[in-house]
This record gives C-alpha cells, structure tokens and sequence, in this order.
C-alpha cells in the first residue's frame, strides 16, 4: 500500500482523508495537537511537525511515495513554508508524486478574460505572489529530482458549509453590475474529487484548474445565495465607493476579473463535476 503525506490538516484534508483511507497509508503533519484525535478517527497517522520550524520536519523525510501540499504561505514575499518543506523531502528517499494546492489568484486581473493554464502568470497581491513563488519552487525541485508534481489552481472553494451567508447577514454591498468583476468557483467536494484524479491521471509539471463550469460575476453569486437562503440581497455600490468601503482582504478579490478554463481538467484527469454549477447546488438548498 502506497504512503500518502499530507501538509496541511485543514478544510480540505478532512474531506479528502475518508475518501482515500484504506487506497493508502495516510499520515498528515499536525502542528495543533487538538486536530489528532479527528484525524486519527477519519484512518489518518498524525506526525507532530511544523512548517515555520525546520527542525521539527525531520520525521517526514523518506516517509511517504506521494505528497499532498495543502498548506497555505505565511507572510512575506516567498513561500519559506514550501522552502523549509522541500529541504526536509529532499534529506532521504524522494516521494515519486507531488501535488501542490495554489490558487487561481496568480493571474492576477484578466479584466475578465477566459484564461487556460498556459496564460502568463501577473500576481498582483502579496499572498499571489507567495504562491508563484511556491509553484516555483515545486517546478524546480520536481524536475531536478525526476519527480511528478502537478499543480491544481483552485478558486473560491465552497459548500453549504462554506457559504458567505456572515457577509449577506451584515448587508456588505457587492458592486453594480456593469462595473463588476467574474469570479470562479468548485465545490469543496469536487476538489476532493479532483485531488484524487490528479493521484491517478496528473502529468509531471502540469498545471490544472480545479474549477467548475460557473461563468458568474460576484454580485450574482452572492444574490443567488442569498435568494438560497432567504436572505436580503447585498446593496450594489460602484467599484470607486467600494474601494472606500470595503476591507483590503476582500477588495483584492473584487478587483480581479477571469473565467478559468477547466477543459485540461476535465480531458486530462477525467473529472466529471457533481456540482457542475454553484446553482447545483443552491438548487438542493432550496429542496430543503
């Protein structure tokens, strides 16, 4: 049986675990002891370690034939996580596959643009510009060490669990509709689903975009989720009384525009979405 890593026990890794338990031997690198015991019940082995301290990844090295990087970038202009992570692979037997979690945030503003995986990387925040640097690193480091890594650029990850009904609930406005920004999206289910067929289908040094087939602008996302749950739907502002209105965090969003293309996706790595559209699932909300 095959040893799968995981870097980064969040969100994510506790969709994806019950689905490979029992396919791999799956440890998962824990810096918060509380996250253990749900680990360790869903069938993963957690190891004590910590991507901000070197000395504490010595346990990992020569551990798993397959790495799934799941943690975001702390500060600062590169990815030293990813950094201090690679040094510790690299101290004994190489895992043969590498897949790394990025965002679709490297392309920076398309002014709405359909983009595939080849379009030229522009990273206009901080936190972007930290996961360039980490594909970077991972680029380098798979190809000097004949190792498969491919790259899954991800979206707006949502479920019904993860929905921004906190900012309907405050009546946070979106912007009007001519001046307003597309956005992306996949089901965190379906990401799930597409780490895994990247498992069994990705290509060495390849890139993909884990999104589905919404073309939505973020104002009618949120209107569509607030009719869902019977919430008012957010005020309409212009981008210039947003930009005086609205946190950073949330403008560096809203001021990014493109459609992703997920045909590599589908064609490549056999993904046959669930939730093909964010109103699949809103559609189920409403059954409710």
């Amino acid at each position: 049986m095959k040893r799968l890593l995981i870097i980064g026990s969040g969100y994510m890794a506790r969709r994806i675990v019950p689905l490979l338990a029992g396919r791999y031997r799956i440890y998962a690198l824990v810096r918060n002891d509380a996250h253990k015991a749900g680990l360790r019940a869903q069938g993963a082995t957690p190891i004590s370690g910590d991507l901000d301290d070197r000395a504490r990844l010595s346990r990992i090295a020569g551990l798993a034939d397959v790495v799934l990087h799941l943690a975001p970038p702390d500060a600062g202009e590169r990815d030293i996580r990813t950094r201090h992570l690679l040094a510790a692979l690299s101290k004994s037997v190489l895992p043969g596959q590498f897949i790394y979690i990025s965002t679709s945030g490297v392309y920076g503003d398309c002014s709405g643009a359909t983009v595939s995986e080849t379009h030229a990387l522009n990273p206009q925040s901080a936190r972007a510009q930290r996961r360039v640097d980490a594909e970077s690193q991972i680029r380098e480091w798979a190809t000097r060490n004949a190792v498969k890594a491919s790259i899954l650029r991800v979206p707006g990850i949502y479920a019904q669990d993860r929905m921004p009904l906190d900012r309907l609930r405050i009546s946070m406005p979106s912007i009007v509709a001519e001046e307003d920004s597309y956005t992306n999206h996949i089901h965190a289910d379906d990401l799930a689903r597409i780490i895994i067929a990247a498992l069994h289908y990705g290509k060495s040094n390849r890139a993909y975009h884990a999104s589905d087939d919404s073309r939505m602008k973020m104002g009618d996302y949120l209107d569509a989720v607030a009719d869902a749950y019977h919430l008012r739907r957010p005020p309409r502002v212009t981008r210039d009384k947003a930009q005086r209105m609205l946190p950073d965090s949330l403008l560096s969003f809203m001021n990014e525009s493109r459609q992703l293309s997920n045909v590599r996706m589908k064609t490549e790595l056999k993904v046959k979405l669930a939730y093909p559209t964010v109103a699949d699932l809103l559609a189920t909300v409403n059954d409710k």
